[in-house]
């Protein structure tokens, strides 16, 4: 099946203000696990059969990172919100699937991260990427006293895990539900005996995805995307 190709205009970034942004992207229906695992090694990523990557001109910050799952070491921090959120949280894993649950707690997560962090507002149509995907997916959604407060799409490939998208309750922020859901990928790849943990783009200089580097040791894909080094954030 041939594929579409093709590479957006440059636009201002949103991650990074003053720059400018150009994305490559590939629509693949017929992506399997084996094929993404290889483009996601190579600095890939995905949302539903939209595979992409950035192809900025003047720009490389934008950065694959991943945590080797047998030398990680959570921080102090880190240790905090395991105690505190694994007694009280329930995970269910399952089927992506969308609801009115859901959709109402992506609408409130995405509302405050506009007002706190001038995100843009989505259009509505991001919530089919979650449920639609060219090979299986799986949808965590974390419960507190039955009540949904998290959900998170995980990529179960045989390099490890790969966390799509994590949205939560801006209610219970001071739970730290996005730590715990990394934590919780973590602890999961090391029961699956898996070797890592792929967490998307690191961003210098960006607040909304600089977190990602506070899980180490980490390693980052140098430019170019055929070497993975250490990386301490």
């Amino acid at each position: 099946m041939e594929r579409l190709r093709f590479f957006t205009p440059r636009t201002d970034c949103e991650l990074l203000p003053g720059r400018d942004r150009r994305m490559q992207y590939e629509l693949a229906s017929d992506l399997t696990a084996a094929e993404y695992q290889g483009r996601m090694l190579a600095g890939w990523r995905r949302f539903g059969p939209a595979m992409f990557r950035n192809a900025c001109p003047s720009c490389q910050r934008c950065q694959s990172l991943r945590v080797p799952v047998a030398s990680f070491r959570p921080d102090a921090t880190q240790r905090r919100v395991w105690r505190a959120n694994r007694s009280a949280l329930q995970l269910v894993r399952g089927v992506p699937s969308m609801t009115a649950a859901k959709q109402r707690l992506f609408d409130a997560f995405h509302e405050f991260q506009h007002e706190a962090r001038g995100w843009p507002m989505p259009h509505g149509e991001e919530t089919s990427a979650f449920v639609h995907n060219p090979f299986p997916t799986d949808e965590w959604c974390y419960y507190l006293d039955d009540r949904l407060v998290g959900v998170g799409y995980v990529d179960v490939l045989p390099a490890g895990l790969s966390a799509i998208y994590f949205y939560y309750d801006p209610a219970e922020r001071r739970r730290s539900l996005g730590t715990f859901n990394v934590l919780s990928a973590i602890e999961a790849a090391r029961e699956l005996g898996l070797e890592h943990v792929y967490l998307g783009y690191y961003v210098a200089g960006c607040r909304s995805l600089e977190y990602k580097a506070r899980f180490r040791p980490n390693e980052i894909l140098l430019a170019g995307g055929d070497q993975w080094t250490p990386f301490g954030g």
